[in-house]
């Protein structure tokens, strides 16, 4: 079988039309090149696979990005714990950005990033492009996704939780007890974990007999104001459910609020249940009963792979899913 040769800097800045040292400006990430022609180049550069030659002036830098779509919940926070854990062990720091956005990293991030060198990426809960995979795969920067919001691109690595059997598990929970009727709060219709975690409530559903009911099932973003308005509006049917899988361990505590404020009492006239196991849920009153995804050592690992690919080790991408645990407490009882 013939060598697939590497393609030089040389070679795509002839095809581009433009001199080398302007290729060496676009995977530098350099600000001083038109839009235009950075585009040609960049997709050049993905067309043909390049990535930047490595040598004895490029070894680690002790710097791992950790790359959030929003940080306004505290299952962010517990990322950034596993990752700085990770981090510490290898020598290394964690910078941390935000993009406000679920599209995945904008051009201008990924310039900074080339500009000032990283050993590697950790991107969680956003789309990730095959031309996004391009740009990072170009500049020879190694990353994985945690919890991806889509099915991952093939050849990226990433870091998740059996969504679909914690859905299952907290489902299953309830109709032990004896409950049927149960409402279900997701997180976006269009994300993996949401979607997974939904599936997992119907075949738990499906498998006890119980029909599904649409008028049931309510997507939410798994902050709290959502749980609430979610659970108030379950809870106003004329047949309300008399249990809630919050999908969240955030908006649980929205279904709390919209319990109390309509004078029921958790679990004597509700069951919840939330997915998480933040440090809150122990604490809450009561205790929330949910599902422990391991937050910490998702983005630890993620940590680790990344700097083991940057390395050269794990040089095949990997799809990891760690075990979800339901952790019984004392939000969930019999209903009356």
């Amino acid at each position: 079988m013939p060598v697939k040769r590497r393609v030089t800097i040389a070679q795509i800045a002839e095809e581009a039309g433009v001199s080398v040292p302007t290729v060496s400006k676009v995977i530098n990430g350099r600000p001083e090149v038109a839009p235009e022609t950075r585009q040609r180049v960049e997709r050049l550069l993905q067309k043909h696979g390049y990535q930047r030659r490595t040598g004895q002036g490029d070894g680690p830098v002790g710097l791992l990005d950790l790359v959030f779509a929003e940080i306004e919940s505290p299952w962010a926070m517990e990322l950034v714990r596993g990752a700085e854990q990770a981090a510490h062990e290898a020598a290394a720091s964690v910078v941390i950005s935000v993009l406000h956005t679920h599209a995945g990293p904008g051009r201008d991030w990924l310039e900074r990033i080339a500009a000032r060198r990283t050993d590697g990426v950790i991107i969680v809960s956003s789309r990730l492009s095959v031309r996004q995979q391009g740009q990072l795969s170009a500049r020879s920067i190694p990353f994985v996704v945690v919890d991806p919001e889509g099915e991952p691109p093939p050849g990226v690595a990433s870091v998740g939780a059996t969504n679909w059997h914690g859905g299952l598990a907290a489902t299953r929970h309830l109709l032990d007890l004896g409950h049927t009727r149960i409402g279900m709060i997701g997180g976006p219709p269009d994300m993996l974990c949401s979607r997974a975690r939904i599936d997992g409530y119907r075949a738990a559903l499906e498998t006890a007999g119980v029909s599904i009911d649409p008028e049931l099932i309510r997507y939410g973003d798994f902050l709290v104001n959502s749980g609430h308005d979610h659970g108030h509006s379950l809870l106003s049917l004329d047949t309300p459910p008399t249990a809630i899988f919050a999908g969240s361990d955030m908006q649980a505590f929205g279904v709390f609020e919209a319990a109390r404020q309509r004078g029921l009492r958790v679990p004597e006239d509700l069951s919840v249940v939330g997915f998480d196991d933040l440090p809150l849920s122990s604490s809450a009153w009561p205790p929330l009963t949910t599902v422990r995804q391991p937050l910490e050592e998702m983005a630890a690992l993620a940590a680790r792979m990344v700097l083991a690919m940057g390395r050269g080790e794990n040089t095949e991408a990997r799809r990891v899913e760690l075990s979800t645990d339901l952790v019984i407490r004392e939000s969930t009882a019999r209903p009356r």
